[in-house]
């Protein structure tokens, strides 16, 4: 009798592992209160707020999960904030979206489709009309302004077009050269006379040049980069498999809702588009061109 019972518990406890199993990911989904979004600088954070929060809002309802979005104060911190799980994912530029992919394994889900029907970016440099520069050699001795150092428009782009101009050192070459924190300060540098040389990413550049008639006026590009992948949302590898579908889904279905079509016309976007670990592979020529290990390369601030 004894024995009989034993094999009845043991057959019970295995079928309810089995259901257990079969349920954890919803279970994990629905104890998941919220998740955490990280936004880099790019712009004026009252900006990023204005043109992200409708998008936040839009993917709670649809997820069933609150998307809590999280302001980062400087690029280089993403990468440490990722590793420690402080955020569950973050909208990445192409060099920290292809530093976190290279360190941490993170997952590329989406990225937008701009108005100009691009889902790519580029970087500029440039300078003012009436600065006299023309090329590189007219740069010696004048003031470069620069984003950040985990940009690829704000510091890979210009550390490989220096070098391709035989520029060895920056440090050097320039009288001063700064980091401004944000795309557009960068170009406000420059535009305002603070910096000679400029370097930032087209899709700022253009939204500047919208409302500001000067800009077109008074100031000229030098040069462009290759095309790389506009800000995507990356995702941590431990996120949930059923959640991160189900965001996923939220994103590339946004276009096809009338309440999603509002939400994307505040965000200045047409629609997302999947994004796959190749889409990088231009910013990884660059940074060998920069001298730049994806695999060792540390930036905190």
């Amino acid at each position: 009798m004894q024995s009989r019972l034993t094999k009845y518990f043991f057959r019970w406890i295995s079928a309810a592992a089995v259901i257990f199993l079969l349920l954890l990911p919803q279970i994990s989904a629905a104890a998941m209160d919220e998740i955490r979004i990280g936004l880099l600088p790019e712009m004026n954070v009252f900006k990023q707020r204005q043109r992200f929060d409708p998008l936040a809002q839009y993917l709670s309802e649809k997820i069933g999960v609150k998307v809590r979005l999280t302001m980062l104060s400087r690029y280089g911190n993403i990468i440490d904030r990722l590793k420690k799980e402080k955020v569950d994912g973050a909208f990445l530029g192409s060099f920290t979206g292809t530093l976190a992919i290279h360190q941490l394994k993170v997952e590329p889900i989406a990225r937008p489709i701009n108005l100009d029907g691009t889902s790519t970016y580029f970087g500029h440099i440039f300078v003012r009309k009436d600065s006299g520069i023309k090329d590189v050699a007219d740069m010696k001795d004048k003031i470069l302004v620069m984003v950040e150092r985990a940009t690829t428009a704000g510091y890979i782009f210009p550390s490989a077009y220096f070098k391709r101009n035989g520029v060895k050192d920056i440090d050097t070459y320039f009288k001063d050269h700064y980091f401004s924190g944000s795309h557009d300060a960068a170009i406000f540098a420059v535009l305002n006379g603070k910096a000679d040389v400029g370097a930032a990413k087209n899709t700022i550049y253009d939204r500047i040049k919208e409302n500001e008639p000067r800009l077109e006026k008074e100031v000229v590009i030098l040069e462009s980069s290759p095309r790389v992948p506009s800000n995507g949302l990356c995702v941590i590898s431990s996120m949930n498999s059923d959640l991160k579908s189900k965001l996923k889904e939220a994103l590339l279905t946004i276009h096809n809702d009338p309440k999603g079509k509002n939400v994307l016309q505040k965000f200045g976007a047409h629609r997302f588009v999947e994004t796959a670990v190749k889409d990088y592979q231009p910013v990884i020529d660059m940074a060998d061109e920069a001298g730049i290990s994806l695999d060792e390369y540390r930036y905190t601030n």
